[in-house]
């Protein structure tokens, strides 16, 4: 079975539940590392690093985080090694997100992703690799640049 992280604060609470089910129906098994009742929530900056973690010592390939506009949670968890969260508010860019810089971290914000428009964007996340669709030369250009940035990181990281 698939497996996917995700985790909301009370402002993405309503969107995660409906992507959580969304996820449940086409298969994966999900885990929920944010708020699960909206009048105990926690805050985006409890749950980012919950999910992030997850992400960076390989439990979980991919994730999705919900806040109100998705930015604060993508500031937080990109803070943590080899997570790459990327802030998308259509499912081009959640595409793209994959595609040109392999982003393994969806996020989107609450207060401004209808629940259909989170689901279509969550479905091209998870169903586009790294580099699909793209020219072969941009394609190897993207490839070195995701090694130089994996290098990057192996320095900051020590």
């Amino acid at each position: 079975m698939k497996k996917i992280i995700i985790g909301s604060d009370k402002s993405g609470f309503e969107l995660k539940e409906a992507i959580k089910a969304h996820l449940t129906e086409i298969g994966y098994e999900v885990e929920d590392c944010g708020t699960q009742d909206p009048e105990q929530p926690q805050g985006y900056f409890i749950v980012a690093p919950k999910l992030a973690k997850k992400i960076s010592d390989g439990t979980y390939e991919k994730g999705i985080l919900i806040c109100g506009t998705g930015m604060g949670m993508a500031i937080v968890a990109n803070k943590f090694p080899g997570v790459y969260a990327s802030v998308c508010q259509t499912a081009a860019a959640a595409k793209y997100a994959r595609a040109i810089n392999n982003a393994n971290v969806l996020t989107m914000g609450g207060w401004i992703t209808a629940k259909d428009a989170g689901c279509a964007m969550v479905d091209l996340f998870l169903n586009t690799g790294f580099t699909d669709g793209l020219e072969d030369w941009r394609a190897k250009n993207l490839k070195n640049a995701y090694a130089t940035i994996q290098d990057m990181e192996k320095e900051l990281y020590k």
